[in-house]
């Protein structure tokens, strides 16, 4: 019964920045670790980032190391992708979700990298 809320995408051109909001809302038993996804046009939906429960434990996808950051709120139910230094093929609709994905998809936030 869990669903996700993206939002903070848009048209940037290379070299800009966003950030990314994700709120969860329903019921989550468990709190473990929570992950943005990606999936660009044509491709399959990868990992770009994740982080504990606690913010503890902190991984990201070889392409995106450096230039994004991903973060959790106060709130368990929030986490956030700083995206600096974006590049177009940063280009895809983000998700986020728990890793393992255990939960349905959400609609997802477009980021368009593109002059």
């Amino acid at each position: 019964q869990v669903q996700f809320v993206e939002s903070g995408g848009g048209l940037v051109q290379p070299g800009g920045s966003l950030r990314l909001s994700c709120a969860a809302s329903g019921s989550i038993f468990s709190i473990g670790t929570m992950a943005w996804y990606r999936q660009a046009p044509g491709k399959q939906r990868e990992l770009v980032a994740a982080i504990s429960s606690g913010g503890g434990r902190i991984d990201y996808a070889d392409s995106v190391k450096v230039r994004f950051t991903i973060s959790r709120g106060n709130a368990k139910n929030t986490v956030y992708l700083k995206m600096n230094s974006l590049k177009p093929d940063d280009t895809a609709v983000y998700y986020c979700n728990t890793l393992p994905s255990y939960y349905s998809w959400g609609q997802g936030t477009q980021v368009t990298v593109s002059s």
